[in-house]
Formats: structure tokens, sequence, C-alpha cells
């Protein structure tokens, strides 16, 4: 399900708008707060409290999957805009729809390319093949066992999806960003990139399956851009978020070597077994010809890469753990 446009509810509106976000205390999320805070916008952030938000917002400590510490903290609050960068799980996605429908004029909820893990396409994906509308959801599943939810992360984020596009008109009209891999920030906390550096200084393999396929990425500050970007137009359904020309792990392992003094890169191809971060069996780069003409306009890989990288890892022979 693509619509380009949604119906009056989600007209934008003059002047500073009422935004809140979930989540949101690092990495991309702080810098959406950033721009948004910027831009004139009265921000407000719920979370559990384990961080404090950006000076200038407003605060509210609940438990997003409880709906009525959810509710409670919220009052009476309404707002033109929810940015919701930690819905991973369909209980979510209807706890989320149930406190906010009617509550928001839009839901923008941070998805991934990992929806698209099942796929298998030379050609890029476009968000058509994974289409929300179709997807089963069970909410018996033990969404709630953290090591399950991480190990289910893309068909979490498929049936939160599913939950928002079934909702259709009787929800708040809602935008799932499917989020490329993203790069760059001294503040990346995955340590994937550390894990090539650690690699590559200590001239040990790096397990790569066979055949290994490129993928899509996106700069921290892009992605940044593209979710302050989508929650101010009117377009719904899932929107494909990544910079153009997708990295193969050898340009990735290239431009880490490069702040790895005598380091040494060595890959080891597996049939079976565990490969390293961004080595991937499928092939499922990101189509963003949607997001294009809708109006964003993406950077290319290739040219951020080197900075990304060089923001992540610090001055060279210098280790940057995640």
């Amino acid at each position: 399900m693509v619509m380009e446009k949604a119906g009056g509810a989600v007209a934008g509106t003059a002047g500073a708008r009422e935004v809140l976000v979930i989540g949101g205390n690092r990495y991309f999320g702080k810098r959406l707060i950033e721009r948004l805070l910027k831009a004139g916008d009265r921000v407000t952030v719920v979370n559990r409290g384990s961080a404090p938000p950006p000076p200038g917002v407003t605060h509210l400590v609940a438990d997003r999957d409880d709906e009525r510490s959810l509710s409670t903290a919220l009052g009476e609050r309404t707002f033109d805009v929810v940015v919701d960068q930690v819905c991973y799980t369909p209980r979510q996605a209807a706890t989320a729809l149930r406190v906010f429908t009617g509550r928001t004029r839009r839901y923008v909820m941070t998805s991934t390319v990992e929806v698209y893990e099942y796929e298998d396409s030379i050609a890029p994906v476009r968000e058509t093949d994974v289409d929300p509308l179709t997807v089963p959801v069970d909410l018996e599943l033990p969404w709630d066992d953290a090591q399950f939810r991480e190990s289910h992360y893309g068909e979490g984020k498929r049936q939160a999806e599913a939950v928002f596009a079934a909702a259709g008109a009787s929800g708040p009209p809602y935008v799932s960003v499917r989020v490329a891999h993203v790069l760059g920030g001294d503040d990346d906390f995955t340590g994937r990139l550390a894990h090539y550096a650690d690699r590559i200084r200590a001239g040990e393999p790096i397990a790569v399956p066979s055949p290994n396929h490129p993928a899509t990425y996106i700069h921290v500050e892009e992605i940044a851009d593209f979710l302050f970007w989508a929650a101010g137009e009117d377009f719904t359904g899932p929107v494909n978020a990544a910079s153009h020309q997708p990295l193969r792990t050898e340009e990735l392992c290239g431009a880490v070597a490069a702040h790895v003094p005598d380091g040494r890169i060595v890959f080891q191809e597996v049939e079976v077994g565990e490969v390293s971060p961004f080595a991937f069996r499928r092939c499922y780069a990101m189509d963003n010809s949607r997001a294009v003409r809708l109006g964003f306009r993406f950077g290319c890989a290739r040219r951020w890469l080197g900075r990304a990288v060089a923001e992540t890892l610090g001055a060279p022979g210098v280790r940057k753990d995640g």
C-alpha cells in the first residue's frame, strides 16, 4: 500500500508545530530533535527516563509498552506530528494506535531496510515489494522477550507497519520510513565499523558469505534530514530512505583500512554460519525513487563514506569503540 497524498486531516499547519518524538535520545534521533528545534517547532520527547533529552524540549517519562503509563503521561496533549523512533513490534504499534488516534495529524514510524530480509532481488527493492496490507500479524508471539525481539527485528518492523496499514482511515495518517543501514557520527553505538577495524588491525579474517551482495546505506545526518522532511510532508505509506549507490563490504573495509595503519584486509568466504556485519547473503538494495519523486534529494554514498568512517573511528591509529 503506497499513497502519494493523504486526506485533509494531515494538512500542514502554519507556524510552529507541536511535535512528539518517542525515543530519540541518541544517534539520528537526537539529530532530528536538533532540526525540529532549529525550525522553531515545539518538541516533546517521551521515553522511560534513562537519559535526559536535549535542552529546550518538554520531557515526559513513560513506558511506551504500558498503555496506561503512556496515556497518563500525555494527558490531554495533541500533536501535529508524532515521530516514533522505537516501534519494534506489532503490540507496540497497536498500543500507539489506541493512544494516538485522534491526538495527531500525522504519524511517522521509523522502520528499516530489514523488512526486506526475505527478498532476493537483483533489482533494487521498491516499497511495493513488501506491502504491509499483505503482512500477517501475530500479536501472540513473545514480543516482550528481548532476545526474541532482537532476533526477529525485521519481522517485528514488518508487523508493526502492518498494524498501522490495517487501521486505514480509522487511525492517523502514517508513514513508515524504511531506513537503510546508517553510518557516520562519533556516537555510532553499534560497534560494526569497530569490528572491521579490529579485524584489519590484527590481520584476522573477515567472514563474508559467498556470494556477498552490496547493500544500501545512509549517513546519520542525512537520515535526520529525511525524517525532518517526512514529518512536514503529506504523503503516506512506506518510503525507502537510502543514499544513492549501494556499497560492497570491500568498499567499507577499504575506507576503514585508511584509518588502521599497517592493517591488512583478509576476507574469508563462508558457506554457512555467522558472517560479518554489513555482509549479506541476500540481495535487497533499496530503490529510493519514491522519495526522490516526492522531493527529497539524497547524497551519494561513495562521496560521504570516507567522512563517515573518519567520524566514527577517529584519527588514524586511534581505536573508537561503538
